[in-house]
């Protein structure tokens, strides 16, 4: 599961390729100018960007490059025209570190976007493990034991991105920042209601939460 940014004017083109990652998992967010996709990239953070080049006013080109300049490191597929050579060199000279040409068939788009992901993060596709827990991004499981533990999409990347990163502090807003799409309604209550729902599947009865409160702070996953 990864968060996933679709920069695209063609709202037919977007209504596919976000009902297909929503399929896959993914939480989704999309930017139908150059404008609202910079605007996204200064508030939230996301795993990988899907970019079209030719944007109306701000161009897919100049999004990349102020991206890149605001010291963004993360990995952006542009979307081209069949033959446009010279937007594919523009891309990937600004800064991409893949292109996918239109028309484009969904199977290839996972296929690039899971090669991207896993470069700076190696063990996306395997296991994350933590006491009892072994979570399979790949496949959308969790078991507890020998148990398997039924878990909404949400709660499934709230606690990925935790077990990814247990033992660090994060605050409501840095939490909701990550596992809510940007449209969404969410607010520090939808974060405790989440957190709850998530501690009841779990967490033993009667002992302490796996998911820490850090009082004045924020939430963490307790490693100890």
């Amino acid at each position: 599961m990864a968060k996933i940014l679709i920069v695209e004017d063609d709202a037919s083109l977007v209504v596919t390729v976000r009902d297909w990652l929503t399929f896959e998992h993914h939480i989704v967010d999309v930017a139908e100018t150059g404008e609202d996709a910079l605007n996204l990239l200064k508030t939230s953070s996301y795993d990988l960007i899907i970019l079209d080049i030719s944007l109306p006013g701000v161009s897919g080109v100049e999004v990349l490059v102020q991206f890149r300049a605001m010291g963004g490191p993360t990995p952006v597929l542009i979307l081209t025209g069949r033959g446009a050579l010279k937007d594919k060199e523009d891309g990937l000279d600004s800064g991409a570190d893949d292109y996918l040409t239109k028309p484009f068939h969904l199977r290839e788009l996972s296929a690039r976007m899971r090669a991207m992901l896993r470069r700076p993060r190696t063990s996306l596709d395997n296991a994350l493990r933590f006491r009892d827990l072994e979570m399979d991004p790949g496949s959308f499981r969790l078991y507890k034991g020998e148990e398997e533990v039924h878990l909404a999409r949400m709660e499934f990347a709230l606690l990925e991105f935790l077990i990814r990163h247990k033992g660090q502090v994060f605050s409501p807003e840095a939490l909701l920042d990550r596992v809510w799409q940007s449209d969404s309604e969410r607010s520090p209550e939808s974060l405790r209601t989440l957190i709850k729902k998530l501690r009841r599947k779990i967490d033993a009865p009667g002992a302490e939460s796996f998911i820490e409160n850090v009082h004045g702070v924020g939430y963490r996953m307790c490693d100890e």
